[in-house]
């Protein structure tokens, strides 16, 4: 589904991105794994049309999309969800509400949008949440508030951005069975960017190791655990 070829970014004289082949197979589980400054982020920002590169080319299936700009841009863009570590809510709103705000932004009726909020509640499994503020949830309840807002336009990818870094190992474990579920249900390709390797054995088919902007290695993550054909997987599993 996902193509990159020689994808490269550049902030002022940092390259973050350099010259970055990768192939995201349709309705997958793929990791991106790397320490902090590896670039991951950012290559997910590009993949995900969030940013512009400075040189290669993105592919959704046949498709080109890294040119794409106003309406054209927008209308892909909403075929992708997309989850970070600090959860990026709006504490003014409640939870429904913000559920239903990519729905409000893109124009659905009210009737609509009350019940595909109801029915997200429900698929991340906090029905009970429904006019709960933001300040009375856990940190696993505000991801799964988050997974909700991003899953609300029916996208066909969900990107996650260090999606558990901040949630303890329980909370990890069951947002990762969320995420895991929802992907067979939906029948969703994840790609989730993560410096943590028991994400990526935990929840993954294959995964991409970064170092310093550029791709060491990239096969099933059995094979790149078990066998590391690079020194830099080495040093990232071994350090």
């Amino acid at each position: 589904m996902i193509v990159l070829k020689k994808v490269t970014k550049q902030y002022a004289a940092v390259t973050a991105v350099r010259n970055v082949d990768l192939s995201i197979p349709p309705g997958s589980i793929f990791g991106i794994i790397g320490k902090s400054g590896a670039g991951k982020s950012t290559l997910l920002r590009v993949m995900s049309l969030l940013e512009p590169h400075n040189g290669g080319e993105v592919f959704y299936g046949q498709d080109r999309v890294d040119h794409l700009k106003g309406k054209e841009l927008l209308s892909r863009r909403r075929k992708m969800g997309m989850i970070f570590q600090n959860f990026n809510l709006l504490g003014s709103r409640n939870v429904a509400a913000n559920i239903s705000f990519p729905l409000e932004i893109a124009g659905s009726h009210k009737k609509d949008i009350h019940a595909r909020v109801e029915e997200l509640l429900e698929l991340v499994d906090i029905q009970d949440k429904h006019k709960a503020r933001l300040h009375e949830l856990s940190g696993g309840q505000k991801q799964r508030v988050a997974i909700a807002r991003a899953l609300a336009a029916n996208p066909e990818v969900l990107f996650c951005d260090e999606a558990t870094s901040s949630l303890d190992p329980q909370t990890t474990r069951s947002i990762l069975a969320l995420i895991r579920d929802l992907h067979k249900k939906l029948k969703l390709t994840v790609v989730l960017v993560t410096h943590q390797m028991e994400v990526i054995q935990e929840i993954c088919e294959e995964v991409a190791v970064l170092e310093n902007g550029e791709l060491a290695e990239q096969g099933p993550v059995k094979s790149v655990f078990n066998n590391p054909r690079t020194e830099a997987a080495r040093r990232l599993l071994y350090a």
